[in-house]
């Protein structure tokens, strides 16, 4: 990739730090090293720096600044979640969840099965979406814990969350929901939506990696799952991350900025992107609900290529593509996501993601638009399927 700027696609997986997140960060790595439980005053001129963070974390979802606790990532904010739930209310709970989840819950939930625990798997349809009568065939008590993704890292697809958890609460259940693709994308309101417990990750919103938080509604008890000292209420131990913390703080203030850019400008870049592929490259077709998905996800399948060869072009190209989620990248099995939506293998092996984020340009769009037909054609040309194919 000689001479060429990076145009990068892929941010879905990881993104960008903004300048304005760092910029916040840096005098925590130098001048206010503080520990931010210490009494004396250099400690809690630091820890009040945490709690402005947390007040930006709050204010984006539309919790209170107490209802939220810092992590590491979302995969442990999802751990605690699942886990803290189970170990509160022991061998009497059970999980409900999907098929099309994120490893951090997906693999979670089926290690906590392992350990005794009810499991249920709901069912997709052929473009990602739940079935509207997934709990009728449930049993949903006090000891049941929901966990639905808000949206898919694959395929972009948004669940009717307001409407799950409503029906879990409304028969006495707790409701979970792993929303790291969602924040800061589009707009949530927990004082509005039934959720008693929400993951987001600081790296999906142009924080840094290592910094994620759970909201926890008020009155909805968990055990802890690192233990330690007092910090995070005592329920998340260990002395804070306090330069991680205040640029998640950062982020999270600047995505309620350019929320309506999101919905708005990478929208339009998005569709632009997805409807010119769509048109121009034979034997496209897109994966997930074209109405109920993220602004910036598109995931387009090209019959009979190998996905793997299609980042390896993409990349000689200078661009940053996904075939599938980031946390599956190496293996050579179509994703669960698509395997779950009855995606045929054909295609589901040539799945390609492009996420967009604010920073994402009409020119860089314009260079893909460019590049991928004459990659398609030229690796239809040697793909050993095309026969059946065609």
């Amino acid at each position: 990739m000689k001479n060429r700027e990076l145009i990068y696609l892929d941010n879905n997986a990881t993104t960008r730090i903004a300048p304005e997140v760092l910029e916040e960060m840096l005098p925590f790595f130098k001048d206010l090293y503080g520990n931010p439980s210490s009494i004396y005053r250099f400690g809690g001129k630091v820890h009040r720096y945490i709690e402005e963070a947390r007040e930006k974390v709050a204010s984006l979802i539309g919790a209170s600044a107490d209802e939220i606790i810092f992590t590491s990532c979302g995969s442990e904010s999802d751990n605690l979640a699942l886990k803290g739930f189970c170990n509160y209310f022991g061998e009497r709970s059970q999980i409900i969840t999907s098929e099309v989840e994120h490893p951090a819950v997906r693999n979670t939930a089926r290690y906590l099965k392992d350990k005794g625990h009810a499991l249920v798997e709901c069912k997709v349809d052929n473009v990602g979406m739940l079935e509207t009568d997934i709990f009728e065939e449930c049993q949903i008590d006090e000891f049941t814990i929901a966990s639905f993704m808000w949206a898919n890292n694959e395929t972009g697809v948004i669940f009717p969350i307001d409407e799950l958890a409503a029906k879990v609460k409304a028969r006495g259940g707790f409701f979970h929901t792993d929303a790291v693709q969602a924040v800061g994308k589009i707009d949530i309101d927990v004082k509005k939506i039934p959720v008693d417990m929400l993951s987001l990750s600081g790296h999906k919103l142009h924080a840094p990696k290592g910094v994620g938080a759970i909201y926890i509604r008020k009155g909805v008890k968990v055990d802890p799952v690192i233990h330690g000292g007092h910090q995070e209420n005592g329920i998340r131990a260990g002395t804070e991350n306090v330069p991680l913390i205040v640029g998640l703080g950062k982020a999270c203030e600047l995505a309620s900025r350019h929320l309506k850019e999101e919905n708005v400008r990478v929208r339009a870049l998005r569709d632009r992107l997805e409807n010119s592929l769509l048109t121009s490259c034979k034997g496209a077709k897109l994966n997930g609900n074209k109405a109920h998905r993220l602004p910036n996800t598109t995931n387009i399948s090209f019959e009979a290529i190998e996905g793997e060869s299609i980042l390896l072009h993409l990349d000689e190209n200078g661009i940053a593509a996904s075939s599938g989620s980031a946390c599956t990248t190496g293996s050579l099995e179509p994703s669960h996501v698509l395997t779950a939506m009855g995606v045929p293998y054909t295609f589901a092996h040539s799945s390609t993601r492009f996420s967009l984020s604010r920073y994402t340009t009409d020119k860089e769009i314009d260079s893909v638009i460019a590049a991928m037909p004459q990659i398609v054609e030229k690796l239809r040309k040697l793909s050993p399927f095309i026969e059946n194919a065609d």
